[in-house]
């Protein structure tokens, strides 16, 4: 389904002549293509799944969001537009993000079904997390949720 939505999107980037839109889903698109090669010795023919795509455009995201930090310590604001146009257009085919409350509540969710009670069990509640929420929650900000409340 996101594949197809990156086609037609494609498609009508190209005919809208939307330079921009038309340059980073084709570089969403390659960035796929070359993950769904590195997938073929392991056994999948078929592309990578849904959520490693969805992961994939999150790490796009923050590349681009790095990228700017940069931009703008090296006084370069075209740049920085031209990485927060490109960040604009990303965001469209990924989920809707978890807001502060809902992330809350699948981390205290996490924590219960996983029985977690100090640091050592971290791991298991990530994991939980990552399986359930790839593409839709910031693994950064929630690791750290996550350790202070597993610090108490």
């Amino acid at each position: 389904m996101l594949r197809q939505r990156l086609s037609d999107a494609l498609k009508e980037a190209m005919k809208a002549r939307d330079l921009r839109s038309v340059s980073t889903i084709r570089l969403v698109l390659a960035q796929l293509k070359d993950r769904d090669i590195a997938a073929r010795p392991g056994g999948n023919t078929t592309g990578i799944g849904e959520g490693e795509i969805e992961e994939m455009l999150g790490k796009m995201v923050k590349q681009r969001q790095e990228s700017i930090v940069l931009y703008r310590q090296g006084n370069r604001p075209d740049l920085v537009q031209h990485e927060e146009e490109e960040i604009a257009i990303i965001e469209r085919f990924m989920p809707k993000q978890l807001d502060g409350e809902e992330r809350a509540a699948a981390i205290d969710a996490a924590l219960a079904e996983t029985g977690a009670q100090s640091l050592k069990d971290m791991g298991r509640v990530m994991a939980l997390l990552k399986e359930r929420f790839a593409g839709r929650l910031d693994f950064a900000k929630a690791g750290a949720l996550v350790k202070q409340r597993l610090a108490k």
